[in-house]
C-alpha cells in the first residue's frame, strides 16, 4: 500500500488499509517506534505489540470509516483528530474519537507515530 503524500489523507489511507483485512497493510501505516493506545488506559510500543494491537482490531469484523476533524501540519510533523467507527451492516461495533501524530517519511509519505484511538473522548481521564 502506498503511504499518503498529504498528512490530511492519512485517516482515509488507514481506513482503506484496515478494510483490506491484511495485517501487513495496516502495519505499513505505522511508525512502530512510536506509541499506540488500542484501548483506553493501555499504551504500547514496539513492533510486536503494534502487530498484536492491529490483529486485535482486525478481529472486529466490519468496515472502518474515519472522518478527519482536523489535521494541523508543521514541517514533517502533523497532529490530527479523528472520529472513527467499525460497522457491520447497521451494527456499530466500535465508535470513538481519536488523536494521531503523523511523521513524514524520507520518501514523502506519512506514517502514524502516535495513535491514541480514544484520545478525544469527552470522558477520558489522562
Amino acid at each position: 500500500m502506498n503511504l499518503p503524500k498529504k498528512a490530511e489523507d492519512a485517516h482515509a489511507a488507514l481506513a482503506a488499509a484496515f478494510n483490506t483485512g491484511n495485517v501487513a497493510t495496516v502495519m505499513s501505516m505505522y511508525d512502530v517506534t512510536g506509541v499506540i493506545v488500542p484501548e483506553p488506559g493501555k499504551s504500547i510500543s514496539g513492533k510486536e505489540n503494534f502487530e498484536e494491537a492491529v490483529k486485535a482490531l482486525l478481529s472486529i469484523k466490519g468496515k472502518m470509516e474515519i472522518k478527519t476533524v482536523y489535521c494541523l501540519q508543521a514541517g514533517d510533523i502533523a497532529v490530527a483528530r479523528s472520529e472513527w467507527n467499525i460497522t457491520d451492516g447497521d451494527e456499530v461495533k466500535v465508535s470513538a474519537k481519536g488523536i494521531e501524530v503523523l511523521k513524514q517519511q524520507d520518501d514523502g509519505g506519512w506514517k502514524i507515530i502516535v495513535d491514541h484511538a480514544f484520545g478525544a473522548e469527552a470522558d477520558l481521564l489522562a
